[in-house]
């Protein structure tokens, strides 16, 4: 695993470095030319999360909160047409823009009823 490395001699970091002459990976210091072989290979680890279906964030007071945007979208639940909407915040290219409301009097969360989807809609709230 990946970690941090810090110079034994200035307490710099050290950064990772081919070292062509001896054919390995060095951690190097950038300030005092201190360097040390490195134990493992890997230099940085990047664990992607595979999300398989749009989901609301669970915040709490959405339903109260004056600076976002309201709808006179229908709750599903308990039939109030007011809601606060929001946008799906995930960076992903394959997926389309998904507006999500949460109902202002019973805080129920909800995507677009007008959207065909496949039974999107969260219980939670």
């Amino acid at each position: 695993m990946a970690s941090l490395q810090f110079c034994s001699e200035c307490n710099n970091l050290l950064y990772p470095k081919a070292d062509p002459h001896r054919r390995i990976m060095v951690f190097a210091c950038r300030i005092c030319q201190y360097e040390e072989a490195s134990e493992s290979k890997c230099v940085y680890r990047n664990d992607l999360l595979t999300v398989t279906k749009e989901q609301v964030g669970i915040t709490t007071d959405l339903g109260s909160d004056p600076t976002l945007a309201h709808s006179n979208v229908e709750c599903p639940r308990c039939g109030n047409e007011d809601a606060v909407l929001f946008q799906d915040q995930s960076k992903r290219k394959e997926t389309r823009m998904i507006l999500f409301f949460v109902c202002s009097k019973c805080n129920h969360n909800f995507t677009d009823p007008s959207v065909q989807s496949d039974t999107r809609e969260t219980e939670e709230g």
